[in-house]
């Protein structure tokens, strides 16, 4: 692993979790929507992550127990960060609220209120912004690093 993967691998974080933050806002921002164009109330999005993997350029030609086989002889698996497999709707059903008086009011006065709970998702706001701040931390202290090395090369 060289100091560049590492500046690639938060910047992976980085991205995710502002993509994270941008669905958090987006359920906040709806949370009285009882309207879609899709029909029925607006339903919660979750942004769902997956590793990004890599092929290491070299073969393992050793088992897990430290003898050497030919047969077992694997490419090694890399992560290499983190990347946003896709963004999927909550599909639970909508909370039904009494309010006789509201325009999308059933026959009953029930209005169908989207799934969304302002704690979790502030919950999952502040745990973004947490593995935001961490990654940064993470950036930074790889260019402190190289800086060290560059002055450590001057000496």
């Amino acid at each position: 692993m060289n100091l560049f993967s590492s500046f690639e691998i938060s910047g992976s974080g980085l991205s995710a979790q502002r993509m994270r933050m941008d669905a958090v806002s987006n359920n906040i921002a709806n949370v009285n929507t009882t309207r879609t164009a899709e029909g029925g109330p607006y339903k919660r999005l979750r942004v769902v992550f997956e590793p990004r993997q890599q092929s290491a350029p070299f073969l393992l030609p050793m088992s897990l127990d430290g003898s050497a086989e030919a047969e077992n002889t694997q490419k090694m698996q890399l992560s290499q960060g983190v990347r946003v497999a896709g963004i999927s709707p909550d599909n639970s059903g909508p909370k039904l609220v009494y309010d006789p008086g509201h325009p999308d009011a059933d026959s009953k006065g029930y209005v169908a209120m989207p799934n969304i709970s302002i704690v979790n998702e502030m919950v999952d706001l502040i745990s973004a912004s947490r593995a935001y701040e961490a990654n940064v931390t993470a950036i930074n202290s790889a260019k402190s690093m190289a800086l060290k090395a560059l002055d450590i090369g001057r000496a």
